[in-house]
C-alpha cells in the first residue's frame, strides 16, 4: 500500500503558529490542525531554543500526536542535545517533551562519512560562505 503524493497535504508550521494562537484564543483549533495529519515533520527541530512557553506549547501538540500518529523530527543537534535546547535543559517540560519523543521512536542518525565532501546547502546552491556569519 502506497501513498499518493495527491493525496498528501502539507501546512507550513512555526513554534510561533502556537503561540500565536494561544495569544488570540484559537489555540484549540490550531492544535487540532496539526494534530490531525497522519505524519508531520517537524524541520530545524530545535534550531533555536525553547523558552518557556514555547516549550508548554509544543508538549501540547507531542502529547496529543503521540500513539495516534507519526512525528518526525529534523535536526542538526543530536538527540543528546536536544534536551539543553529546551528551556535550557532547565524545566520539567524538558523531560516530559524528551521523554515522549524518545518512548516509542525509531531513530535514524546520519554521519558524514568524508567531510572533505560534505557540501553545505549554502555551497550547494553557490551562496557566499561569509553571508552566513
Amino acid at each position: 500500500m502506497g501513498i499518493l503524493l495527491s493525496d498528501l497535504r502539507y501546512f507550513y508550521f512555526t513554534i510561533y503558529n502556537l503561540q500565536a494562537a494561544r495569544d488570540n484564543g484559537t489555540f484549540t483549533a490550531v492544535l487540532k490542525k496539526y494534530t490531525k495529519p497522519v505524519l508531520l515533520i517537524i524541520d530545524e527541530w530545535l534550531l533555536l531554543k525553547l523558552t518557556e512557553a514555547e516549550a508548554r506549547n509544543l508538549f501540547e501538540l507531542i502529547h496529543k500526536r503521540r500513539k495516534r500518529s507519526s512525528t518526525i523530527f529534523c535536526s542538526q543537534f543530536r538527540e543528546r542535545e536536544w534536551y539543553q535546547q529546551i528551556c535550557s535543559g532547565e524545566s520539567t517540560l524538558a523531560d516530559a517533551i524528551m521523554d515522549r519523543i524518545s518512548y516509542d521512536s525509531y531513530k535514524i542518525n546520519i554521519e558524514c562519512i568524508d567531510p572533505s565532501k560534505d557540501l553545505s546547502m549554502r555551497e550547494v546552491y553557490g551562496l557566499d560562505p561569509a553571508l552566513a556569519k
